[in-house]
């Protein structure tokens, strides 16, 4: 596929992209002398090809690149334009333009950068309600007038935030998110969330507004939430009941953090894909952070990872095929077109596209959208719809962590670092999980949440493996050089013990809180 700017003829691969969570972002211009047969062979090369960024088609979007009009001095970003204002299609997507565009994610190991995202809950300091949007709005408006952000429009409604790769958004529930731009250290990643924590609350302590560090609402029922008026949202609030029971719970009562790693071929791809997925249930078990629901203990360590569990089964779980001897980019996304989609963007509109799927968009045959083919920006809308506990894209996402406090917001990207981007470290961990069957690692995908640290596995507990597995991140920042090992501090002590966070707030509940989840909004106020 070729796609042609209607601002110039140029095009490339761009070698370095903003991470967004909702990624209506960048559609690339794929050479046309690009060879996707020989993809397997030589990854790596799509990261040698340059750029002009300045020529680089793109589709700017309304929660990660700018565009949009000066309004005095405040730059505001306007919501998604349609795809189809911004670029042509001059052939229609083949599968092979899907593969080489996850492909075009390899880059060389100098290159490699580290993107860390997270969630939190606003609440009203005085009654301890939820923030409502019209107060959310309030302060997006106070941090971009005061800090210099760009505002994100979806028509006359602000929606979030966006300053250079950094961008502020917002989960259906009003989860206040900051996705943060990649960085070569854990020094400026730890540095990016203080500085975003600290514009936060200079602006939401003056409205009476604070945030809470935790994985799921603790105290407020479903009914209490606001609803965020973003149109994408609308039609994943419809669908969800109809494909799992707990899908709602996962829209407007999570909180996660997870970090985004580079890789630098499909080889490279691969052992990082294995090595996270069979290792994110001590990712969770570490950070487990969510066992309060109603106001209540809800009898889990990690409430927000079980949510997944019934959430939709057909984009979220484990991918016992990324096991596969055969896995690649080909694999992947013969999985992802498979995975029915939610909507397509057209004419400034969301389109309800639930069930639908993105092999009959291929072909023309989509019925929301009779006769129309999809560009590369659709593809990547639709890859943000998968939920698994490591989520392929241009990058590699671990998304098996509970939010919580700032020093677990840094210790998170610290843990992932260490193992995947060292080499010893990596094989190591390949070594160590082998001879997991597929049937052990849903094990633990299913008990982790309920009993943390203290599942049994083989002839032992889940805290043992967990402690080789700290030491080989510590050993692997080590190596690194960066003097970044100080990140790990913050889950070293639950890994000795054995004691999750959870654990610490469930003996708070019952003993100083006296069976009371108030002091929960203080004790975890950031």
């Amino acid at each position: 596929m070729t796609l042609v700017s209607q601002a110039g003829p140029s095009y490339c691969i761009p070698t370095d992209i903003s991470r967004c969570k909702t990624a209506q972002n960048v559609v690339i211009g794929m050479a046309s002398n690009i060879d996707a047969s020989k993809l397997k062979e030589t990854p790596a090369r799509f990261s040698s090809l340059s750029c002009n960024s300045s020529k680089t088609p793109k589709i700017l979007s309304s929660e990660c690149l700018s565009v949009g009009m000066k309004r005095g001095h405040q730059f505001v970003v306007a919501a998604s334009p349609p795809t189809e204002d911004a670029v042509v299609a001059t052939e229609p997507l083949t599968k092979e333009d899907l593969i080489r565009y996850l492909a075009s994610g390899c880059k060389p190991k100098e290159n490699w950068r580290i993107g860390t995202e997270h969630e939190k809950f606003g609440f009203e300091i005085g009654t301890l309600r939820p923030m409502k949007y019209e107060q959310i709005a309030e302060l997006l408006h106070g941090i971009a007038e005061r800090f210099d952000w760009d505002k994100i429009m979806e028509g006359d409604t602000i929606i979030g935030l966006k300053q250079e790769k950094q961008s502020i958004s917002l989960e259906p529930g009003g989860q206040f998110e900051l996705s943060g731009a990649p960085v070569e250290t854990l020094h400026q990643t730890c540095a990016e969330v203080n500085s975003h924590l600290y514009q936060v609350k200079a602006v939401a302590e003056e409205m009476g507004i604070g945030f809470l560090g935790i994985g799921f609402q603790p105290k407020w029922v479903l009914k209490d939430i606001p609803i965020m008026p973003k149109g994408r949202y609308d039609i994943m609030r419809n669908y969800m009941p109809k494909v799992g029971s707990l899908g709602l719970d996962m829209m407007f009562r999570t909180c996660t953090v997870q970090v985004n790693l580079d890789f630098s071929s499909e080889a490279d791809m691969i052992r990082k894909f294995r090595a996270g997925l069979a290792l994110q249930p001590i990712a969770t078990a570490l950070f487990a952070n969510s066992p309060f629901t109603d106001g209540k203990p809800n009898g889990y360590l990690s409430k927000r990872s079980h949510i997944w569990t019934d959430t939709d089964n057909n984009r979220a779980g484990k991918l016992p095929f990324v096991f596969d001897d055969n896995f690649g980019f080909e694999q992947y996304v013969d999985y992802a077109l498979d995975v029915p989609m939610y909507f397509v963007y057209r004419k400034e509109k969301y389109i309800d596209c639930t069930g639908m799927s993105f092999r009959d968009f291929l072909a023309g045959r989509l019925p929301c959208i009779p006769g129309e083919l999809p560009t590369l920006n659709d593809w990547e809308n639709h890859l943000t719809t998968i939920f698994p506990e490591v989520r392929l894209k241009r990058y590699l996402e671990m998304r098996g962590a509970d939010g919580g406090p700032w020093r677990r917001l840094c210790a998170l990207p610290a843990f992932w670092v260490g193992l995947l981007y060292d080499e010893d470290s990596l094989q190591s961990v390949l070594d160590m999980t082998a001879d997991w069957t597929s049937e052990e690692r849903q094990m633990l995908r299913n008990k982790v949440p309920k009993t943390g640290l203290k599942t049994p596995f083989r002839d032992g507990l889940l805290r043992h493996v967990a402690e080789e597995v700290l030491k080989l991140a510590k050993d692997g920042l080590e190596r690194r050089g960066f003097k970044e090992v100080g990140f790990l501090n913050a889950v070293a002590e639950v890994a000795s013990t054995g004691i999750t966070p959870a654990e610490k707030l469930l003996e708070l509940y019952h003993g100083k809180w006296g069976q009371s989840i108030d002091p929960a909004f203080e004790e975890l106020l950031y």
